[in-house]
């Protein structure tokens, strides 16, 4: 009987399928019946025309999903053909999805991206195979043994996921979550000529600004949320001192890329007026007075800071020069990317939410 094991690389998975189909049928309207074989792709003639990019973002595409499956495999005792399973599912999915996008006029369904793609997976799937024979995956596990308590698989997915929820641009930044506004929009807009428009809750007052205090708030908690998520997945002191460093680095560095993205290279630093470094500073204080919690606190104090956070932020509506930039976002070349990464930037609080609650309920959490 092979050993099984719970590893953080199976919601990876999951999440990067998910990442794979929001980014091969995008943008998820005018769909209609184009008079084509969802298969008719299969006998068409090679394209005269690609280019390096073509090749490299398809196989680039695909190549961690048959990493994170084949890890996926290694890590819960189904090593055997693990690489041609997952190479063989990989191509299953794409195969699907070049189907499907027949019926979207704003895609277009290619062979060469179907075998570039399994392509892709089956090199993933050979580098972690390779990795384990190498005893790389062995030392990460001891790694993740030595610094992780057992149950920190699903805080380990939320933190990967973290700093590339942070990198679309917010109202305030590290303010995650802020969604109400957009929420009552679409629910009127889908409503609307309906009955059920009179059922919606309405608001008696207007959103209203934040004030620089309740700005300051919302920087504190949101660069403090994940320092106390890796406190509670953390078992020592030294381990959390090293995090808190580097949570707070990553914090500054990824807004900084978002504002060089937003607004040019020059203006990558424009986001940090006074209170968003007093929020940063009260974040790395909050953090040196939590070393001392233990993780059944931590989780605590994380659950308080996330309805917090969450309660501020949707209490105040998105500037129009947020609305503004937001525009230049959805409108540029990688429109699919940063469509995920704003999603991401919608729900990783509420899943943290989800997980927190989850990790309450268990006796064992110290």
């Amino acid at each position: 009987m092979p050993s099984k094991r719970k590893t953080a690389a199976w919601p990876l998975t999951l999440a990067y399928i998910a990442l794979i189909i929001y980014a091969s049928l995008y943008p998820f309207d005018d769909w209609r019946n184009q008079g084509i074989l969802p298969w008719a792709y299969f006998t068409q003639p090679l394209p005269k025309y690609w280019t390096g990019f073509d090749v490299a973002i398809n196989i680039a595409g695909y190549a961690p999903l048959g990493f994170l499956g084949v890890l996926t495999a290694l890590r819960t005792g189904h090593s055997r053909l693990a690489v041609l399973g997952v190479t063989l599912l990989v191509f299953t999915l794409s195969m699907i999805l070049e189907g499907v996008q027949n019926y979207l006029p704003s895609r277009r369904a290619s062979n060469v991206d179907l075998w570039l793609n399994a392509l892709g997976g089956f090199l993933g799937g050979t580098l972690a195979w390779v990795l384990e024979k190498v005893g790389a995956i062995d030392r990460w596990s001891h790694f993740r043994r030595t610094w992780f308590v057992p149950q920190a698989r699903g805080g380990l997915v939320l933190l990967a996921l973290w700093p590339i929820a942070v990198i679309f641009p917010a109202a305030v930044p590290l303010g995650l979550g802020q969604v109400l506004e957009r929420v009552e929009q679409a629910l009127g807009e889908a409503l609307s000529d309906t009955p059920f428009l009179e059922w919606l809750p309405m608001r008696t007052i207007e959103l209203q600004p934040l004030l620089p205090g309740a700005e300051l708030l919302c920087v504190l908690l949101g660069a403090l949320i994940p320092i106390l998520l890796a406190y509670s997945i953390l078992r020592t002191t030294a381990q959390r001192v090293i995090f808190l460093i580097a949570a707070l680095a990553i914090s500054v560095l990824v807004s900084g890329i978002s504002a060089g993205l937003s607004f040019g290279p020059e203006h990558a630093l424009a986001w940090l007026t006074l209170p968003v470094k007093l929020g940063l500073l009260g974040a790395a204080v909050a953090g040196v007075l939590c070393l001392a919690l233990s993780s059944r606190s931590c989780i605590a104090v994380l659950l308080l800071a996330l309805v917090v956070q969450l309660f501020v932020l949707n209490l105040a509506p998105a500037s129009p020069y947020f609305a503004q930039t937001l525009q230049t976002w959805e409108q540029g070349r990688f429109i699919r990317f940063h469509g995920v990464v704003q999603w991401l930037g919608w729900l990783w609080p509420f899943a943290a939410v989800a997980y927190v609650m989850a990790r309450i309920s268990k006796p064992n959490v110290n």
